[in-house]
């Protein structure tokens, strides 16, 4: 069995939990240990499961929470050489596993498999997690959805997909003009129109669940998001995640299709 959820996503944190019967893995720990242990009880998770959280770049809401949970729970930290000498050193656990973008990672019997990907940060990359051959993607802070995403995307039964701005919503809103541009650009994060595309585009793949993730606060809406992703509906199962709460655990068995319980999350 494969269990997977997101603990907090959204610009003031980032954590998404995946894993087995026996062990896990935290892609990024954007929010504080208290938080990510409060909401690991919330739906029912155990901290002693978790073996290496895997960090995507350094900026602060991926990254915040990671020196006290990997020192206190000994839990294994992977970033990359180039993310660790820009990580803030009041961020950065007492031991580091350096990986290099395209390494997979093996933890247990989870294989992570890291790629590069487009963001405004010194290496940043995304993960797909393997377990019992499927696959789970953690794919969030994209500007632009580059070969390296398409193609991971094709081999995932789930996935955590950015879907950050709505563009209309961006552009009459607060941000001042050179905020709109970074978010805008191929480094900066997808919009809902430029994430439906992708999996639109999508052919014979395993990927049935989407979790639309990283949603902004002052620039989109869940219900605004589902509503853009409603056309493409009849092919996938679409959820939002909440920067505020964990989602419920989803669950996929080996051999089966997906299967969700998601009682708090919207869904066409």
């Amino acid at each position: 069995m494969i269990e997977y959820c997101a603990l907090a996503s959204g610009s003031n944190g980032n954590c998404y939990y995946v894993g087995n019967e026996n062990e896990a893995v935290l892609i990024d720990a954007g929010i504080s240990r208290k938080q990510v242990l409060k909401r690991m009880k919330e739906v029912g998770l155990k901290i002693e499961k978790v073996k290496a959280v895997l960090i995507s770049h350094e900026h602060s809401d991926h990254i915040r929470g990671l020196r006290v949970l990997s020192d206190l729970h000994k839990i294994d930290a992977y970033l990359t050489k180039t993310t660790q000498s820009k990580t803030r050193v009041h961020h950065q656990p007492f031991k580091v596993n350096v990986f290099e973008p395209g390494d997979v990672i093996e933890v247990g019997n989870i294989k992570v498999h890291s790629f590069a990907k487009k963001h405004d940060a010194v290496d940043p990359c995304s993960f797909r997690v393997e377990l019992n051959g499927k696959s789970i993607g953690v794919m969030t802070d994209i500007g632009t959805a580059c070969s390296n995403v398409k193609d991971h995307l094709q081999k995932c039964h789930a996935v955590f997909l950015e879907s950050n701005y709505d563009e209309e919503m961006l552009l009459n809103g607060p941000y001042p003009a050179h905020l709109k541009s970074r978010v805008k650009s191929d480094h900066g994060h997808l919009s809902n129109d430029q994430a439906v595309k992708v999996v639109d585009k999508l052919k014979d793949t395993p990927l049935k669940t989407i979790l639309l993730s990283h949603i902004s606060a002052d620039n989109n809406r869940p219900e605004i998001a589902l509503k853009t992703f409603q056309v493409v509906s009849d092919r996938y199962q679409i959820f939002a995640t909440s920067r505020y709460a964990p989602t419920e655990v989803f669950r996929l068995e080996p051999g089966s299709e997906v299967q969700e319980k998601a009682d708090q999350l919207s869904l066409f």
